[in-house]
């Protein structure tokens, strides 16, 4: 009985431990993707970039800011293929992570990312929406697996602040 007890035990505590392994953090994450996170960029105007409401973080709108400081810009569709609009939105997503990390201090503290609501630069025929925001989806689901998952809007616009690309927002919950 003893043993088998000792037996048990020893199975348990190697799963907990192979789980705990294979639970990767968000940094983890990231530097697995070859992602790092860049500063934070000063709102544009008359805004912030973030804003508390209890366990919510509503995460202000923010483009496909480049290192150099130069945004990826124009329509999708017109000027851009959707491999670049997904581009666009991939980059949004790593400047929302960067923004998210000033504002939290530590993304291990994301308990879900709730809400995504992108906005793509387009002409009137275009329809793929959908298509160039999954740059940003993919990137969240990437980084904090099925905490990632969220809902989502993606819209076309027939024009954005600075002619960028690609504008997301998120509503992220804090533990």
């Amino acid at each position: 009985m003893r043993k088998k007890l000792l037996i048990s035990f020893a199975l348990c505590w190697g799963v907990a431990l192979y789980a705990q392994k294979s639970i990767s953090s968000p940094e983890a994450k990231l530097a697995e993707l070859g992602i790092t996170l860049p500063s934070v960029s000063a709102p544009v105007a008359n805004y912030v970039n973030a804003v508390r409401s209890g366990k919510l973080i509503f995460m202000a709108g923010k483009g496909p800011r480049k290192d150099d400081g130069s945004y990826v810009t124009g329509k999708v569709g017109i000027d851009l293929t959707i491999a670049e609009g997904y581009e666009a939105a991939r980059l949004v997503a790593i400047n929302q992570l960067a923004a998210l990390k000033a504002e939290i201090g530590d993304l291990n503290r994301v308990k879900r990312i709730v809400k995504v609501l992108g906005m793509v630069n387009a002409g009137p025929e275009f329809t793929q929406h959908p298509q160039v925001i999954n740059g940003f989806s993919d990137v969240m689901v990437a980084v904090f697996g099925e905490r990632g998952k969220h809902a989502r809007s993606a819209v076309g616009m027939v024009s954005l602040p600075l002619d960028i690309a690609v504008e997301v927002e998120m509503i992220v919950e804090i533990k």
